[in-house]
């Protein structure tokens, strides 16, 4: 493979975890490359020019090369102003930051999905609702994963009513007939809502985290989030 570099791209870090004795694994969010997983050589080092940039939830500039799975960093800076998350808002960040790292395989570009993360979190700095932003990131993330979660018509491709109830299976949609016990039933509204990307209304918002807290579920498989304790105290009903 040739050797490759990228100089002074848009990322976020998502984790760090220590490697040797200095060093740190930094998992990258980047703009080109999807997720990359880096070395940052010597930044546990007290002097390190690298200890203090590797922060979540910071629009960064990055620069990196290698043909393995682990790339090494050569530098990052600061590419805008910062951001603080605080109280709830770090605790969805968190939970944010671990989507991406369970979803996401490495190296496979997510430009569109970039720009959403970057939004969510300017979002979550902001004050809007937690709870809509989350919605608006878990749908977009699922969707950008490739991962069928239909919302405007039904399972024989049926316009969604509005005053009707459905039972959606993972993988195939909605439906008005039940087909397995962890079938989810939503309002035909909640459906639409979604699809249009609206939230204003309370059971909409109820149960649109439960639609997307099964989804999620599904594809994460037997392994639980680490951060989703947090999330569930934040989230409780």
């Amino acid at each position: 493979m040739a050797y490759t570099k990228q100089e002074n791209q848009a990322v976020f870090v998502l984790h760090t975890y220590p490697f040797k004795e200095t060093s740190l694994i930094v998992e990258l969010f980047t703009q080109p490359m999807g997720r990359v997983s880096v070395v940052a050589k010597g930044a546990r080092r007290p002097r390190s020019s690298l200890r203090g940039m590797l922060q979540s939830f910071q629009l960064l500039q990055a620069t990196w090369s290698g043909n393995q799975e682990l790339k090494t960093l050569h530098s990052i800076e600061w590419s805008s102003a910062l951001i603080s998350l605080e109280g709830d808002a770090l605790v969805c960040g968190f939970y944010m930051n671990e989507l991406l790292l369970r979803l996401l395989p490495r190296e496979d570009p997510h430009e569109k999905l970039f720009e959403y993360y970057s939004e969510s979190i300017s979002q979550l700095s902001s004050g809007m609702e937690l709870a809509v932003t989350l919605r608006q990131f878990e749908l977009r993330l699922l969707q950008e994963c490739g991962y069928q979660v239909p919302l405007d018509r039904d399972i024989n491709g049926n316009v969604i009513e509005q005053g009707a109830n459905y039972f959606y299976e993972v993988g195939y949609g909605p439906s008005k007939v039940k087909k397995k016990v962890s079938d989810i039933m939503l309002r035909g509204k909640t459906l639409i809502d979604m699809a249009t990307n609206r939230y204003d209304d309370a059971a909409t918002l109820k149960q649109s985290k439960q639609l997307m807290r099964h989804l999620i579920a599904f594809y994460l498989g037997d392994k639980p989030l680490n951060s989703k304790k947090l999330f569930n105290e934040l989230e409780t009903d």
